[in-house]
């Protein structure tokens, strides 16, 4: 079964499931977004049906440049990866994956998601400022997280996910 991509907000942007159709696209991705390499075992996580909402590859002007990719926890939402590719950086392609994500969270009843949490390398301050400009906070350090990169230790980030009912109720006070 495949997908179209998914429209956003902004025309010339796309959103797709990952299939085992598209799975090679990611690995190039990733292969160019990311200093490690993934894993078989990944790849295949990334594409089960559970994590489809949470999993999807960005399209801008119908060319592949970035994606998402979560998985379920309990009821935690681990970000594993999320990239651009530099030229398309600053089109607001990450926030608008972030927010999708955050949005399918909210929304997602089996089981009930409470929070999104990541890794962001200690160096990789950047990326620190964009996940707190998106409501997530610094909730602690992992040490010698990275094997294979330095700095090996990672800041510890999470957004603790309210549901929809509660965003529409806020909204409706505002």
């Amino acid at each position: 079964m495949s997908n179209p991509p998914a429209p956003s907000s902004s025309s010339r942007v796309t959103f797709a499931y990952l299939t085992h159709r598209n799975l090679g696209t990611v690995k190039k991705l990733n292969s160019v977004l990311f200093p490690i390499k993934y894993s078989d075992k990944f790849y295949q996580d990334i594409i089960a049906p559970e994590v489809e909402d949470f999993c999807q590859l960005i399209y801008y002007n119908d060319v592949p440049v970035g994606n998402i990719c979560c998985r379920l926890e309990n009821k935690d939402l681990y970000l594993m990866t999320m990239g651009v590719l530099a030229p398309y950086r600053s089109k607001q392609l990450g926030s608008q994956a972030l927010k999708r994500v955050i949005k399918a969270a909210a929304s997602h009843s089996k089981p009930k998601i409470r929070r999104i949490y990541l890794h962001v390398q200690v160096s990789n301050t950047d990326a620190k400022k964009f996940y707190e400009r998106h409501g997530f906070k610094e909730v602690g350090i992992k040490e010698d997280y990275y094997k294979k990169i330095m700095p090996r230790d990672a800041w510890i980030l999470e957004r603790i996910i309210e549901s929809e009912d509660k965003q529409d109720q806020e909204k409706l006070q505002l």
